[in-house]
């Protein structure tokens, strides 16, 4: 997955800061930097297990963000990490897919 990260100049850190501040006033706070990499790293998972990383595939990458959000709260209540409720998830969510099309990501 570094390859891929690499070739997007994807940052961790920088995703972490993004996602931080693209949070509502309200949740600002609420969330770990490690909370939102976990919750980041669940993202990767799912891209993963629908071969989005794959080097193979030249095709459109179409996310089905309601699958995608409802893959991190299963995998976080799974996990026991975390109390978060599905509309906090979506803003991280949603934070790291606008953090990938800043940087161009899946363009």
């Amino acid at each position: 997955m570094a390859e891929k990260e690499d070739l997007f100049e994807y940052d961790e850190d920088e995703s972490v800061k993004f996602i931080q501040n693209y949070l509502p006033q309200e949740m600002k706070g609420k969330f770990s930097d490690d909370d939102i990499t976990y919750i980041v790293d669940l993202i990767y998972d799912f891209y993963d297990m629908k071969g989005f990383l794959s080097d193979e595939t030249d095709e459109d990458v179409e996310i089905d963000e309601d699958e995608l959000i409802q893959y991190v709260i299963k995998n976080a209540k799974k996990d026991e990490v975390g109390k978060f409720e599905p509309e906090e998830i979506t803003f991280i969510v949603q934070g790291e897919l606008e953090y990938c099309d800043s940087i161009n990501m899946f363009d």
